[in-house]
């Protein structure tokens, strides 16, 4: 059975988000969390979040094993930008995006995929 969080419109961009994903995608959720706890990138916090809140999905609502879950899937897709202007010399205006992201993980019980 497969459990799944989502977390939307996270205010970093999903290009940052993807290389932190990529460090824990098929791991053990336990394992993940070392791994999300001590990596110093910002993204790692909102994943953390997000996996801790797939754990909890897991145990609560389906009653899995948390020792013998495993890190299926993990993405960051990307959400609504918010475009803005940066004033800069002489009256003129830069545009410039913050990016927003979805990120979804997937964790199931059984065999490391």
């Amino acid at each position: 059975m497969e459990v799944r969080a989502v977390s939307k419109q996270v205010r970093i961009s999903p290009f940052k988000a993807r290389q932190v994903l990529s460090l824990i995608r098929g791991k053990k959720a336990g394992e993940a969390l070392l791994i999300l706890r001590y990596c110093p990138k910002k993204a790692a916090r909102y994943i953390e979040k997000t996996l801790n809140s797939a754990i909890a999905n897991a145990d609560h609502n389906f009653g899995l094993s948390v020792d013998e879950l495993y890190v299926v899937k993990a993405v960051a897709d990307e959400g609504p930008t918010l475009k803005r202007f940066k004033p800069v010399s002489m009256g003129r205006a830069h545009p410039f995006n913050h990016r927003t992201c979805h990120i979804t993980i997937v964790v199931a019980e059984g065999k490391e995929v």
